[in-house]
């Protein structure tokens, strides 16, 4: 035990610097809040300028060091850009989040238990699939390849914490979501492990969190708007409810910190149980 880091001073990320995309709100706005919270310098990105700098303000006035920049992650360009600017903000990037994902709904069976006509595979928005893929799996790519190029770069520290927002998706199937975001999310589960196994050699690594049902504003923030989908997503996790965003920061700042070295390739559920089949009522 002598001469061990202590357990909770591992999850001390003082002078560290943590870049976020999809900050503007949401799970994304949650690891912003996290990374502040633990002593890290944030970057947070969104294609929502008003919303991202807004977010950015309000954490500066709690009195964080955070700055804000305008990304759309469907934009190589604009992904190496962010990624930039932190670096001049901050001399490096130590922990970057590949988060930023959006649902464009449509899935076959929907929140009223019934079938969805423009769910179906054979009439299936091409569009929609486009602009699923390009967010949630080719975005992914972007962040991952901009974070692995400036952390790389680094040469007064040496790797790096990259994260990636899964999702339970890419585990089982839920019928009403669309088919796009279902293939997106599996295949980011994939990238992930093999991203890890490249990296690993250079000291970063690539985990994913993949979130079951929270309240967020993905899809227009379609769960908030329409309490028959609360109810519908409610009645599927076990645990019996939808989670809020404060209750993903602590898996967050696990695999962002030293408390998560030896992590390095995993897909980490926190779901309610999701993934264990379908939810059993107790006899009355």
């Amino acid at each position: 035990m002598s001469g061990e880091p202590k357990t909770l001073d591992q999850f001390d990320i003082t002078g560290r610097s943590a870049l976020v995309t999809g900050a503007a709100s949401g799970i994304g706005l949650a690891y912003a809040e996290v990374m502040a919270e633990a002593g890290a310098k944030v970057t947070l990105t969104d294609i929502d300028a008003e919303g991202v700098a807004l977010a950015a303000d309000r954490l500066t006035h709690e009195g964080y060091d955070v700055r804000w920049d305008a990304c759309d992650v469907s934009d190589l360009e604009a992904v190496a850009r962010a990624f930039d600017h932190h670096v001049e903000a901050y001399g490096g990037c130590d922990i970057a989040f590949a988060n930023a994902g959006l649902d464009v709904g449509d899935g076959f069976w929907s929140p009223e238990d019934k079938r969805n006509p423009a769910g179906q595979i054979d009439v299936y928005s091409k569009e929609k699939w486009d602009k699923s893929i390009g967010i949630n799996l080719t975005g992914v790519f972007h962040t991952v390849r901009e974070a692995a190029r400036v952390m790389k770069a680094n040469t007064h520290r040496r790797g790096g914490s990259i994260v990636i927002t899964s999702s339970n998706a890419a585990e089982v199937n839920e019928a009403i979501v669309g088919v796009p975001y279902m293939a997106a999310k599996a295949g980011v589960k994939h990238f992930m492990r093999h991203a890890a196994y490249e990296l690993a050699a250079y000291g970063i690594r690539v985990n994913a969190i993949a979130p079951g049902p929270f309240v967020t504003n993905i899809g227009d923030g379609w769960v908030k708007k329409n309490p028959a989908a609360k109810e519908a997503w409610d009645k599927l996790v076990p645990v019996g409810r939808m989670a809020e965003t404060y209750q993903i920061k602590p898996l967050a700042l696990l695999l962002a910190s030293d408390a998560g070295s030896y992590m390095t390739g995993s897909h980490v559920m926190i779901d309610g149980g999701m993934q264990l089949g379908p939810i059993k009522p107790l006899d009355d």
